[in-house]
């Protein structure tokens, strides 16, 4: 997913489920903890399940920025009781994690693993992937709603035929003829 413009809130949210990156989700509340309550304080996020749901989903949710160097663990091992020692304590010894030489939110498409740290951006334009939105008559001007079902569309952008100000979250802006990237506009709530 790629930034354009931003113009509305960005927030920091914690993943209560896998989430595709560039799909639009609803703030939620959640009982996901990390070394000892840090991601309490923060909303959670998850896509649509529901018609009511996707009438709120107002944000579209992509990685954190990192300024890390590889190798980068998707989860990381919680640091909990280790601060000082490593990996060496029982705690945080054996600990499964995708190791990856080059950042999640550098490529395209990528799931935000459940109970990690993603950023949720309001209002502003946007460019999603192919496959991150439901591609059937979308034009240049479209209204755009968010899908709640079936489950593998959660959260993906669609056309929406009638102006309905409760479900249009934006517009398309345009589709690039070579990727098929969707370009929109988010609007302000």
């Amino acid at each position: 997913m790629e930034i354009n413009n931003i113009m509305g809130d960005v927030k920091a949210v914690v993943a209560k489920n896998n989430i595709v990156e560039g799909r639009m989700v609803t703030l939620q509340a959640h009982t996901l903890s990390a070394d000892f309550g840090s991601l309490v304080d923060l909303p959670g996020v998850d896509t649509p399940s529901t018609a009511e749901e996707a009438k709120k989903a107002r944000f579209i949710v992509t990685f954190p920025v990192t300024y890390q160097k590889p190798p980068f663990y998707i989860n990381p091992p919680s640091m909990a009781y280790a601060l000082r020692g490593g990996f060496d304590q029982a705690d945080n010894s054996d600990f499964t994690a995708v190791v990856q030489t080059t950042y999640p939110g550098y490529k395209d498409s990528k799931t935000i693993p459940s109970g990690t740290l993603a950023r949720a951006f309001g209002a502003g334009s946007y460019t999603i992937p192919s496959g991150q939105y439901i591609a059937a008559s979308i034009v240049p001007g479209s209204n755009l709603s968010v899908a709640y079902s079936p489950a593998a569309d959660r959260g993906k952008l669609q056309v929406q035929a009638t102006y309905d100000a409760d479900l249009v979250v934006g517009f398309a802006m345009g589709i690039d003829p070579t990727t098929q990237n969707l370009t929109v506009t988010l609007k302000e709530f």
